[in-house]
């Protein structure tokens, strides 16, 4: 009820009288009175006159889900909206819920990640409110081999958003990294549950540095956030709304394969290609230029002899870039 409360006062942008939303909704005023309150509770500013109603002023600062809700023109991706106070890594929250049967496109989000998850075993958190931790539970009708892809269409998507939404200009660091300039804005890691030939479940993953205005003193060198970037604060809610709106667009539209149309864009915004980049083969070090993308998000690397050699995993040291 409390989220078509807010489409009400949110659509009007006017005073909507409490009888008109008990009518409007079928239910008491008494009932329409204790949502409001709860809803003010949650850091939504609704004022209320004498003979005219309710009106909707201010959204929280901080995440909610009715907040995000309100913004949000998806289909899948959101259906279901789950903001926690604080939590150890959101992955791994969505993995029992996914495990008890929760549906495609559920969405869980935290505004304190204590033990978020990076690649290769690292730890990822930040302050209470500085970022935004994600995580997207998706049950693609693919084989295990097929869903390389859903990290890369991720990377695209936002990347879009923030470029969209910040207006920044923003680029992907294969495999798993959005930057701007030479630093990290944004990691990404994706998890799934499957057998042999069917995935149960993925589980996306994405951190995004958002308030932050300092970072400890390792990674300092290398990490930025949206307000360092932008010298401002966004709404978080609705910027999030924005990032489920490119997801659904570049994975559920291209149906989770980074195909067509989606390879060209990947690659038109992926820092990577054009540098010199160093990967590890079994113990050699390797050496050679990122020269393009493949179908199932592979990093194409010329080597000095003019072969291309195909990296799908593992550490990537990329010439000037962190």
């Amino acid at each position: 009820m409390q989220d078509k409360i807010l489409q009400l006062l949110y659509s009007t942008q006017d005073y909507v009288s409490g009888q008109q939303i008990s009518e409007s909704l079928g239910v008491s005023r008494q009932a329409v009175n204790k949502a409001v309150r709860s809803l003010r509770d949650k850091g939504f500013e609704i004022e209320s006159a004498t003979n005219k109603g309710y009106l909707l002023t201010k959204f929280p600062q901080q995440l909610c889900a009715e907040a995000i809700r309100c913004h949000l023109h998806t289909k899948l991706i959101g259906n279901s909206i789950k903001v926690l106070d604080t939590v150890d890594s959101t992955n791994d929250y969505l993995k029992k819920l996914a495990a008890k049967g929760a549906e495609a496109g559920t969405v869980v989000l935290a505004r304190e990640q204590t033990a978020g998850k990076g690649r290769l075993g690292r730890v990822w958190q930040s302050k209470k409110d500085d970022g935004i931790a994600l995580s997207v539970l998706l049950r693609p009708e693919l084989t295990p081999a097929e869903i390389s892809s859903i990290t890369p269409l991720s990377g695209l998507a936002v990347c879009r958003a923030i470029n969209d939404f910040c207006m920044l200009d923003s680029r992907i660091k294969w495999p798993n990294d959005v930057i701007v300039g030479k630093k990290k804005l944004v990691g990404i890691l994706t998890e799934m549950s499957a057998e042999l030939d069917r995935i149960d479940y993925t589980i996306t993953g994405i951190g995004i540095n958002v308030s932050h205005t300092s970072f400890p003193e390792d990674i300092a060198h290398k990490a930025t956030s949206i307000l360092l970037e932008t010298g401002r604060h966004i709404d978080k809610n609705k910027f999030v709304a924005t990032l489920l709106e490119y997801l659904e667009q570049e994975l559920v539209s291209n149906r989770y394969m980074l195909s067509g149309q989606a390879v060209g864009d990947y690659q038109a915004l992926c820092a990577t290609i054009g540098r010199q980049v160093t990967f590890t083969r079994g113990k050699r070090r390797i050496s050679g230029m990122a020269v393009s993308v493949s179908n199932g998000g592979e990093l194409e690397v010329m080597l000095s002899n003019g072969t291309v050699s195909t990296v799908n995993a593992g550490e990537v040291t990329v010439q000037g870039i962190y």
